[in-house]
């Protein structure tokens, strides 16, 4: 297994923004499916944002319209731009590899169907 390595968490105030990075190997994510999953202290993981194949993209409720993924192919790395955060958006936010052989699958964001997860990276939000 190989595992992806998050960056760019950080402490902001509320309404603030930050870019979250997620460098993957193993796989070429323009033919893959990749997620942005959080998990706040106390509460279960969830899924925040997928990525499968070049464009086609998710979001989940808490985040749509706030959240942004993207991808440099080149670079094989998978962000997560985060706009207007708010204090319920600070958690533990992990990038993982997804079933490219489905794109409902992937992009349904279920934490069963992903694998090879990272260590994660912090982020807090201060009101």
């Amino acid at each position: 297994q190989v595992h992806p390595v998050e960056s760019g968490g950080d402490s902001v105030q509320t309404g603030g923004s930050l870019r979250l990075a997620c460098v993957v190997s193993g796989y070429s994510i323009v033919s893959g499916c990749t997620g942005w999953f959080r998990q706040a202290p106390g509460k279960e993981r969830e899924g925040v944002a997928a990525i499968f194949g070049a464009d086609i993209t998710r979001y989940t409720a808490p985040v749509k319209g706030r959240f942004t993924i993207s991808q440099d192919i080149a670079e094989n790395t998978v962000y997560l731009q985060m706009s207007s955060l708010k204090p319920e958006d600070t958690a533990m936010y992990y990038c993982a590899r997804g079933p490219a052989w489905s794109r409902s699958y992937c992009l349904n964001l279920q934490t069963a169907q992903f694998g090879d997860w990272g260590q994660g990276t912090r982020v807090t939000v201060s009101s």
